[in-house]
C-alpha cells in the first residue's frame, strides 16, 4: 500500500469545479478526462484524437474504443455527452462563492453521439480553449448521478487507472484497475491520509510510515535531503482591486500600487523564501504567460502617478483580509501597509474569519477598496473571461474596464492557432502591466516528500500529485 498524507482529505461531486489539489489527486486517479495536460499543451487520454472548426464553436472527438466504467457499463460517446450536459446544469460547477463555472462555457451546446467512439459538441459561443474545460471534466458512470444527485460522495465509478475501495474521515483508499488503456501504473493499492499538521506530515515520511507527505514547512523539510522535492505552484497570490468605486477606479492608482511593491522583499520576509515574485497576472506555467519583466518596483514613478491622481498628501485604503486562503493573508497585508507607506499610501484593515462568507462577499461585489485573494485556474483564457472581461462581469470581476484586452480577448476565444492564440494572450499580459486590473504579488513553493531516492520526480505543473505517473514504491511500504 502507497500511503499519501496530505493536509485534507475529502470528495465531493466530481462535476463540480474545485481547485483543491488534494481533491483533484485523488478525482484523477479514478476518473480519467477527455484530454490530459502536459505542460503548457494537451495530449490525447479518453479521446484519441479531436478536430476544432475554424470559428472554434465545434469540436469533434474520437474516443478510445472498448473502454469501460468500473461498474462494467461502457464509457461511449453517449455516455460522455451525458456527463459534459451535467457539467452544464446550473447547478453544478460550483467553488467557493461561485456557481456554475462550467455552465458559462457549455450551456446550451449541442452533444451529438454520431456513433459509439465520436462526439460531436457545437458550443453556443466559440472557445478555442474548450481543452481547458475538459482537462477537469471528469468522465463519470451515468449509473451514479442520481446517488451524486442525491449527496452520496461515496458513489463514485469512473474508468480511472484506480477504482475507489473505502471512503472514511481520515483515510480514502483506492485499487489499480487491470489493463487501462494509458497503461499500469507503478502502485497498486493507494491511501490518501488525512494528516492536518505539516509536522506530523514529515514525521511519518520520516518513520517510513507514508511514501508521499504533501505540503511540507519549506525550511524543515530540508532535513529530509533529496527526497526534499519543490514546485512552483501556479496560484497567484493577489490583491483584487475594486475599480468600480473609490480612488482604484483611476488607473494611475492602480498602478502606482503595483509600483510600490518590492516582491522580492515579500517573498523573503511574508513567505520566508518559498516563493516566486509574480510579475504578471498568470504564472510562468500559464499557456501565453508573457515573457518580459513584467510589473517592476519604481516607488519615485508611483509618487508621482499619485501626485497626478490627486493624492500628493497621501492616500487611505480599506482592505478585506481573511485570516485563510491564504494562510499568511494577515501576515502579507502588515508587510503591504509598511511597503505603500513609503509612497503616502495607507491601509485600514478589516478582518474576516469566515472563509466562505468571504468568498460570497468578493463574489457579490462588496468589497472595500481592495482584498487579498487568489487566483487559481489554470487556463488563462479562463481568468482572462471570468475575472478581467467587463462584458462577462464574472464572480470575481471587480469592476474594471479596458476595451483593448477585451479586444485582445474576442480575438483568442475564435483562434485555433495555438501559437497565434498565446501570442494574444500575452499582449494582454502586457496591458495588464501598463493598467493592472490587480496588485499582484507571488507564486508560493510548495514542497513534497518522497520516499527513497526518484530524481526524475517532477510535479506536474498544476501542482496536483499525478498518482497513476507516481514511481514505484515497491519495498518502502508501510510495515
Amino acid at each position: 500500500m502507497t500511503v499519501i498524507a496530505q493536509a485534507r482529505l475529502g470528495l465531493h461531486d466530481p462535476h463540480d469545479c474545485t481547485d483543491a489539489s488534494d481533491e483533484l489527486t485523488i478525482l484523477h486517479a479514478i476518473y480519467d478526462t477527455l484530454v490530459r495536460r502536459t505542460g503548457q499543451d494537451f495530449v490525447p487520454h479518453l479521446a484519441q484524437d479531436w478536430h476544432v472548426s475554424a470559428d472554434a464553436k465545434t469540436w469533434t472527438f474520437h474516443l478510445q474504443p472498448d473502454v469501460f466504467f468500473h461498474d462494467g457499463t461502457p464509457c461511449d460517446a453517449a455516455a460522455v455527452a451525458l456527463n459534459l450536459e451535467r457539467m452544464a446544469r446550473e447547478d453544478k460547477g460550483y467553488t467557493l462563492g461561485s456557481p456554475a463555472v462550467w455552465r458559462q462555457f457549455l450551456g446550451h451546446a449541442v452533444l451529438d453521439a454520431t456513433d459509439t467512439s465520436t462526439l460531436r459538441v457545437t458550443l453556443a459561443a466559440p472557445m478555442a480553449d474548450l481543452l481547458d474545460v475538459l482537462e477537469q471534466g471528469f468522465i463519470v458512470a451515468p449509473s451514479v448521478f442520481a446517488a451524486l444527485d442525491g449527496g452520496d460522495h461515496t458513489a463514485h465509478c469512473g474508468t480511472g487507472p484506480y477504482r475507489l475501495a473505502s471512503v472514511s474521515k481520515c483515510e480514502i483508499t483506492a485499487t489499480r484497475t487491470a489493463a487501462h488503456f494509458a497503461g499500469t501504473p507503478e502502485n497498486a493499492d493507494i491511501t490518501w491520509r488525512l494528516v492536518p499538521k505539516a509536522d506530523d506530515r514529515l514525521a511519518q515520511l520520516q518513520q517510513g510510515k507514508v511514501q508521499i507527505a504533501n505540503a511540507l514547512d519549506f525550511e524543515v523539510s530540508r532535513a529530509l535531503g533529496a527526497g526534499r522535492h519543490t514546485y512552483l505552484s501556479p496560484v497567484a497570490i493577489i490583491y483584487l482591486l475594486n475599480a468600480a468605486h473609490g480612488p482604484l477606479t483611476d488607473p494611475r492608482v492602480r498602478r502606482a500600487l503595483s509600483l510600490a511593491v518590492d516582491r522580492q522583499e515579500i517573498v523573503e520576509t511574508v513567505m520566508h523564501g518559498a516563493a516566486q515574485p509574480l510579475h504578471g497576472f498568470v504564472s510562468p506555467h500559464h499557456f501565453g504567460a508573457g515573457q518580459g519583466a513584467g510589473a517592476q518596483m519604481d516607488r519615485a514613478r508611483a509618487r508621482e502617478l499619485l501626485t497626478q491622481a490627486g493624492y500628493a498628501k497621501g492616500l487611505t485604503l480599506d482592505v478585506d483580509c481573511p485570516t485563510r486562503l491564504p494562510d499568511e493573508a494577515q501576515r502579507l497585508t502588515a508587510a503591504l501597509a509598511d511597503q505603500l507607506s513609503t509612497v503616502g499610501i495607507s491601509l485600514t484593515v478589516h478582518i474576516h474569519p469566515e472563509r466562505e462568507d468571504y468568498a460570497h462577499m468578493v463574489r457579490r461585489k462588496e468589497i472595500r477598496d481592495m482584498c487579498v485573494f487568489d487566483s487559481s485556474p489554470m487556463s488563462t483564457y479562463r481568468v482572462l473571461f471570468e475575472k478581467i472581461d467587463s462584458r462577462v462581469a464574472g464572480a470575481w470581476w471587480q469592476g474594471y474596464v479596458n476595451p483593448r484586452i477585451e479586444a485582445l480577448i474576442d480575438r483568442g476565444r475564435v483562434t485555433t492557432d495555438r501559437a497565434a492564440r498565446a501570442a494574444l494572450w500575452a499582449a494582454a499580459y502586457a496591458l495588464l502591466q501598463e493598467d493592472p486590473a490587480w496588485l499582484t504579488l507571488y507564486n508560493p513553493v510548495r514542497v513534497i516528500g518522497l520516499a527513497g531516492l526518484h530524481p526524475d520526480f517532477t510535479m506536474p505543473v498544476d501542482g496536483v500529485i499525478d498518482v497513476p505517473r507516481l514511481p514505484s514504491f515497491r519495498g518502502l511500504h508501510e510495515g
